[in-house]
């Protein structure tokens, strides 16, 4: 299994460096990085007093979640003189593109906030340092969530822990109850429902469309987040077949993709995150699928009786379902020549003052159970919405193949152009779904002749 794990990671090293733009730029890399992974990662003993520089990486930066980094760098500085904290925001559409560049010229920051799906890819590129020792030895690791600690080391082909969550998520729909309740639509919580609001929402006289597709960058998550709740599957893969393409998927995208031009938006086919957010926030739309974490910006643009959290509608036989993993954790880079002090830094954003402040501010599910129990967890409309499907004992959970080196780079190289290659005509949903699976079935032949030898 050894010889296998060799050859797959360097042919996935290989086709790694090769399929990014040459030379990515990168301001603010560590400034203690360009050795090689060895040299940085052979054990020494640190001086606790010794004067250090650390880079920090934020995937998903912008005039929200900016400063509640500078923050949080604040207080660990104040709490660590002898740290120094740089801070370097990556937009949430770009962000795995500096990763990839970043670690193919092995010019990595110290630590970083990384996506749960990024890391069965960065630990087989040798990216990340793992964890395990320093999180056995903290004092605190009885109180973050076994099951993200442990999905987090399933996840990866030697099942180390590369990352520590703090912050889960989940996918739901902002709705505008406030024009609900003027035209008497029902919120929707089914599917018949919601393609129903979608049509009653709409009033293109007055700019106003009752839905929001993301045609853009990172739509393929939400895509099939969708597909899954309609269709209630449980499996991603079933004896190597992939369950992207059956029939429910076929009928559910057919349904979803006629929304658009006619109670979406035209612009959908290309907008982002940000273009679909702000369609919400400034009155165009009436609902829009997301997940909890844009509470903050809702909070900001909108009153408080102008946006409302539902859960995605149910299944026909009526159950939740929602995707496993779906965290974001703290992880540290292989080239960091401080991993003690990275460490610390690691810790520190995991801490019940660092995660609730975080959480709060963003509006996600703290993972540090110390903060569940805060007033404001159970003050939060949304957080209880989340806490409704998860405590629900029928909510399905379905796991993506985030232990596919692949896995990321289907969705962004595959879905995202396949979704605006349906929604301009190009391509039937049937042509989209069977490209899909064939790409992930393509993809788990690789990894078993490789890993399950």
């Amino acid at each position: 299994m050894l010889r296998g794990i060799f050859v797959y990671t360097k042919f996935f090293k290989t086709v790694a460096a090769t399929s990014m733009a040459a030379s990515l730029l990168l301001a603010g890399c560590s400034s203690d990085s360009g050795s090689s992974k060895e040299a940085n990662t052979k054990e020494k003993k640190e001086d606790p007093n010794e004067k250090v520089t650390l880079t920090f990486w934020d995937e998903n930066a912008g005039p929200q979640r900016t400063p509640i980094w500078e923050e949080l760098i604040k207080r660990f500085e104040e709490k660590n003189p002898n740290i120094d904290v740089e801070y370097v925001g990556l937009p949430k559409d770009s962000a795995k593109a500096k990763y990839d560049a970043s670690i193919a010229a092995e010019d990595t920051p110290d630590v970083g906030s990384v996506q749960t799906s990024w890391l069965p890819e960065f630990a087989l590129r040798e990216a990340l340092l793992p964890l395990d020792s320093y999180f056995d030895k903290w004092d605190e690791k009885g109180k973050i969530n076994k099951g993200a600690v442990a999905f987090n080391k399933e996840i990866v082909v030697d099942h180390k822990l590369y990352g520590v969550p703090y912050t889960q998520n989940l996918d739901i729909l902002w709705v505008r109850p406030d024009w609900f309740k003027e035209k008497g639509t029902k919120i929707p919580e089914t599917w018949d429902e919601f393609f129903t609001a979608a049509q009653q929402q709409t009033d293109k006289a007055n700019n106003r469309y009752g839905y929001t597709i993301r045609g853009g960058a990172g739509g393929s998550f939400q895509l099939q987040r969708l597909m899954y709740a309609y269709s209630g599957e449980k499996d991603y893969i079933k004896d190597g077949k992939s369950t992207i393409n059956n029939k429910k998927h076929v009928e559910f995208l057919k349904k979803y993709f006629a929304l658009y031009k006619q109670n979406t938006p035209q612009s959908d086919i290309t907008n982002g995150y940000k273009e679909m957010i702000a369609g919400f926030d400034t009155g165009a739309v009436a609902m829009v699928q997301h997940n909890i974490g844009s509470f903050g910006e809702h909070k900001e643009a909108l009153q408080p009786d102008q946006f409302q959290a539902i859960p995605l509608p149910k299944t026909a036989d009526g159950k939740y379902v929602a995707e496993g993993g779906n965290t974001i954790g703290i992880s540290v880079f292989k080239t960091t020549k401080h991993p003690d002090a990275a460490w610390k830094l690691a810790a520190f954003l995991n801490s019940k003052e660092s995660q609730s402040y975080w959480n709060q501010q963003v509006g996600q599910i703290p993972t540090n159970s110390d903060v569940l129990s805060e007033s404001w967890v159970k003050d939060s409309p949304h957080i209880q919405t989340a806490f409704k499907v998860y405590d629900d004992k029928e909510t399905i959970l379905y796991e993506p193949p985030f232990y596919l080196p692949e896995y990321r780079s289907i969705l962004d190289t595959v879905v995202d152009p396949g979704t605006q290659a349906v929604m301009s005509g190009k391509m039937t949903v049937e042509e989209f779904l069977n490209e899909w699976a064939k790409a992930i079935e393509d993809a788990q032949k690789k990894y078993d002749e490789h890993f399950k030898k």
